[in-house]
């Protein structure tokens, strides 16, 4: 298993990127969508060929990858949750800022009448046409349920939530991890529930579980992979990964309204979290996701994933809807020359700026400590005098 210069697992960098572009793909789709006769939608997406749109399925992916890696270093000697959370908080909360701010400033300038796209489609129904300095500071805490500046948002606040509960999530993974299986499985009913309820935090929140149980059988998901008959069997269970991953929709035609619908979109969890362990133990994974342009798309994941969706929509009511072609032609690649922008300007100096906040948390944390500690002796050196 190849790790990068940063310490971070090479393979789930390029399958973050791998995800990442699929989400680009799915919003550039959901902009043709209105203009593609229903037969070829259907054709798009209720066969193989969704694994290449499935864009609310890799946000799954997301979810995965974020319970696992965020959860790797806490199993670490030396954690320090002074550390974490100023580092953590900074990690997210900057780049958010700065795209949401770039986002707004979008849609102020260039003029967005949503009765110009077409009827009950993305672009009308899921982008802002103005904004207020209320609506960016709103949306700017990843604690409202829409996001129509960037809406992509609405995946950061449940990695918000996940952040700040990253405690209670690795002290239940420790207490259960000799029957990670079952608890997977519980999770995935739990994302059925909440499908079913319409109770978001019980459809998101259980799929970073599954991460974290990943993450504390690491060690146990390596060995199993070893055994001859297992990695014979791991072609075949990417297979399966796959048509989990996208069952709901392959499906459709059969089970649209029905609480089988919700069943199988809980499965896509369980196929996030298959591919999330075959990147890991799988070398025809790995040697895929470890190419050039996978690891570049890794490295610029979470960029991509905050400016694509504002670029695409400006375009579209930059060009006007009858020219959606044209949107998607351009707004593909600018988004990713974008992306790179971003990550230099932006995204690194947050990442810097989280260590310099993680090791002054940490050292605040020490001289409290140092401190108590002190407190403690001179009582005890009282009470024996």
């Amino acid at each position: 298993m190849s790790q990068n210069g940063n310490g971070r697992i090479s393979s789930l960098d390029g399958l973050r990127g791998l995800a990442a572009g699929i989400v680009l793909i799915h919003h550039a789709s959901l902009i043709a969508e209105p203009w593609i006769d229903p037969a070829g939608w259907a054709l798009l997406t209720q066969s193989p060929l969704k694994l290449l749109l499935a864009g609310s399925e890799a946000v799954m992916v997301f979810f995965v990858l974020s319970g696992m890696v965020v959860v790797l270093p806490a199993l670490r000697p030396g954690f320090s949750w002074a550390r974490y959370y100023p580092a953590r908080l900074i990690r997210l909360y900057v780049p958010v800022i700065a795209a949401l701010g770039a986002a707004a400033l979008l849609v102020q300038l260039i003029p967005r009448d949503a009765s110009t796209m077409p009827e009950n489609s993305w672009m009308q129904d899921a982008q802002a046409t103005s904004v207020s300095a209320g609506d960016v500071l709103s949306q700017m805490t990843l604690l409202r349920s829409n996001y129509p500046i960037d809406n992509v948002l609405w995946s950061l606040r449940w990695e918000l939530f996940f952040s700040l509960l990253l405690p209670l999530y690795l002290w239940a993974a420790l207490r259960i991890r000799r029957f990670a299986v079952p608890a997977a499985g519980l999770a995935v009913i739990l994302m059925f529930v909440g499908r079913a309820t319409g109770e978001s935090a019980l459809a998101y929140l259980p799929v970073f579980l599954l991460g974290t149980l990943i993450a504390v059988r690491f060690a146990d998901l390596r060995a199993w992979a070893e055994r001859p008959r297992v990695r014979r069997a791991l072609p075949w269970l990417s297979v399966i990964a796959c048509v989990l991953l996208i069952a709901s929709w392959l499906a459709r035609p059969i089970t649209a309204g029905t609480a089988a619908a919700d069943v199988l979109w809980a499965l896509a969890g369980a196929g996030a979290a298959l591919l999330v362990v075959l990147a890991l133990v799988w070398p025809g994974a790995r040697r895929v996701l470890d190419i050039r342009p996978m690891q570049w798309l890794g490295r610029v994941s979470f960029s991509l994933y905050l400016v694509h969706a504002p670029i695409l929509a400006s375009l579209c009511y930059l060009l006007g809807a009858e020219q959606w072609w044209l949107a998607c032609l351009i707004g593909i690649p600018l988004s990713l020359a974008v992306a790179a922008l971003f990550h230099a300007l932006v995204e690194r100096q947050a990442q810097d700026l989280a260590r310099q906040a993680g090791t002054i948390g940490a050292a605040l944390a020490e001289r409290a400590h140092v401190r108590r500690i002190g407190a403690a002796r001179r009582v005890a050196l009282a009470r024996a005098d």
